[in-house]
């Protein structure tokens, strides 16, 4: 069994802005597990605003190695366990780990994911395309210069409402707004009923995570759905969720991977939340592990690969906002040899 590990830096189609900052390249890492003959890719993107870097995950995981290797053979879910004991600092870098040890998993059973896990591809739903901050003209021209189905507008400015405003005399497809904590209770409870009229689907995390007095004003007062974004990062803040917020999104690389995300799911839903994954900027080998989730999940972030000048890797495509799963097993990834 080996473990081998690739370092990227993926060129982005356009500089792309939140409220954390800017940036034209995403550094990523892909864990590859080689095990009889199979190959099981994991991803995880490095991101400088939870002082995670390639080279901290690869650090992290190579004193694993050992146990790793021992432990191979286990479902991905009792790997997760075991390793998560040392992993816990690090969810990032258990998040490679965990969808390569699922894809390696699902390779070796002859299966997709979704399969094993007997849910029905039929019903999944569209992804949205992310339009990130910057001037209102450049958004519109991003706008334009993509044709999709579904659009996730990124704010946090002094302008929101002119800004969504604009972009919808360019398009009739629905809006996602996306605040980044970068609203007061006042501001997110009056933009939502402007924005409900501009055919806005849902408010994610509007408010900052920690404000929950806050979030459950709004909550109270929104003509919007709210979903949590920041506020909702491990499988313990599912629960606090509740009452607070109509929904969770999911990032796979802030709670662990794929097995806490499921986790994650199924307590939401039990629960009567909506359950939403997104992604960060990262390949086509992240991404397909999101589709494996897509008939579990009533919304879907997923189109980070699209906001690449250029893949690594093949796998799960999106054509107007439909996933297109391969009929490949495990996750059905496959890198690019350049």
């Amino acid at each position: 069994m080996e473990i081998t590990y690739h370092s990227f830096d993926l060129e982005l189609r356009n500089t792309f802005t939140i409220s954390h900052g800017s940036r034209d390249f995403q550094p990523s890492l892909i864990v590859e597990l080689n095990d009889q003959g199979y190959s099981g890719y994991g991803e995880a993107a490095a991101v400088f605003y939870y002082g995670i870097t390639v080279e901290k995950m690869i650090s992290d995981l190579k004193q694993l190695e050992p146990l790793i290797k021992e432990n191979i053979n286990l479902p991905p879910e009792e790997l997760w366990d075991i390793t998560n004991i040392y992993l816990k600092d690090n969810s990032f870098a258990q998040c490679a780990l965990d969808i390569a040890a699922n894809d390696l998993f699902g390779k070796k059973k002859g299966l997709p994911l979704y399969r094993l896990w007997k849910l029905d591809p039929e019903k999944m739903p569209l992804t949205n395309y992310t339009i990130g901050i910057d001037t209102v003209e450049k958004m519109v021209q991003k706008l334009k210069d993509f044709p999709w189905p579904l659009y996730k507008i990124k704010l946090g400015t002094d302008d929101d409402v002119a800004i969504v405003r604009e972009l919808r005399k360019h398009t009739d497809a629905p809006f996602r707004v996306d605040a980044n904590a970068g609203w007061t209770v006042e501001e997110a409870i009056e933009n939502s009923k402007i924005l409900k009229d501009l055919n806005v689907e849902f408010l994610e995390q509007p408010l900052p995570k920690d404000d929950w007095e806050g979030i459950k004003e709004v909550y109270k007062h929104s003509a919007l759905p709210l979903i949590a974004d920041e506020s909702c990062i491990k499988e313990s803040d599912v629960a606090r969720c509740e009452g607070y917020f109509h929904g969770i999104n999911i990032k796979l690389t802030k709670c662990g991977g794929l097995t806490p995300a499921r986790r994650m799911i199924k307590e939401a839903s039990q629960k009567g939340m909506k359950t939403m994954v997104g992604c960060m900027m990262e390949s086509t080998v992240g991404i397909s592990a999101i589709a494996q989730l897509l008939p579990l999940l009533d919304y879907v972030d997923m189109d980070g690969a699209l906001l690449l000048k250029n893949d690594i890797a093949e796998g799960v495509k999106l054509v107007e906002g439909k996933a297109i799963l391969p009929n490949e097993n495990g996750t059905g990834v496959r890198l690019i040899k350049n």
